[in-house]
């Protein structure tokens, strides 16, 4: 069985606004999955429901085993204490969960290491870059060991080298730890570069339109590759005729 299952899912707003109609889609243990499409398709609202945080009106989300996992979620904002130490909002979800200090230091100092920002522990936010403060929401969504990661457009508003260093970070991270991840994103390189399956989204209302798996090298640079201008343009392609359609 699959990790989950979304089934026939439908989503309205209280406005009347119809966000999602109908989406079928399934995600893989151990798979990178990026969710695609324009602005105001639903990629999101899909995402947050999901995660518990949006409540469709029919259909159903189906964890395997009957229950959710452990799960990590990034936003495209950090949303970060502005008065704590990176320790401190790295260390927030374990607090909450009532873990005492020692314990949820030691695990907060493990993911600090772990997106590289070792030596920032006691730094407070506005003494970090933009890609320093993405990466403390990722140690975050790390600290809890979580089975499944969701992010929602986490680099989408930071500048293109950050974006690209991020993108490689993330890359190792997922498939060092074998992590599952559901990505949102607007961009067909950064989802053919990250993603094993990219799921493509049509205009509201959000429906999966098609479902394409990703082809890359064991080593190397996949962006140098002609396969990866391949893939991308294949992409592209079916992002056009879902936007033309």
């Amino acid at each position: 069985m699959s990790l989950l299952r979304i089934e026939g899912l439908g989503l309205r707003f209280p406005n009347g606004v119809t966000a999602l109609d109908g989406v079928d889609l399934a995600l893989e243990g151990g798979e990178f999955l990026s969710l695609l499409g324009p602005s105001g398709c639903g990629k999101s609202t899909l995402l947050r429901a999901v995660m518990g945080l949006a409540r469709p009106d029919t259909g159903r989300i189906a964890w395997a085993g009957g229950s959710r996992p452990r799960v990590g979620v990034v936003f495209q904002d950090p949303t970060l204490m502005p008065w704590a130490g990176v320790i401190d909002n790295v260390a927030l979800p374990l607090r909450l969960a009532g873990l005492d200090r020692a314990a949820r230091e030691k695990a907060a100092l493990a993911a600090i290491e772990r997106v590289g920002l070792a030596g920032f522990e006691r730094a407070v936010p506005r003494e970090l870059s933009g890609g320093m403060r993405m990466r403390v929401s990722i140690a975050r969504a790390l600290v809890g060991d979580p089975d499944v990661l969701l992010m929602d457009e986490p680099f989408a508003a930071l500048d293109e080298i950050t974006r690209l260093r991020l993108d490689d970070e993330l890359r190792a991270l997922a498939s060092a730890r074998g992590t599952t991840v559901l990505f949102v994103t607007h961009s067909v390189f950064e989802s053919v570069y990250l993603s094993s399956r990219i799921a493509v989204m049509t205009p509201r209302p959000g429906r999966i339109a098609g479902t394409l798996a990703v082809k890359r090298p064991a080593a190397g640079d996949f962006r140098a590759t002609a396969d990866y201008a391949r893939q991308c343009g294949e992409v592209s392609a079916l992002l056009g005729r879902v936007m033309a359609a």
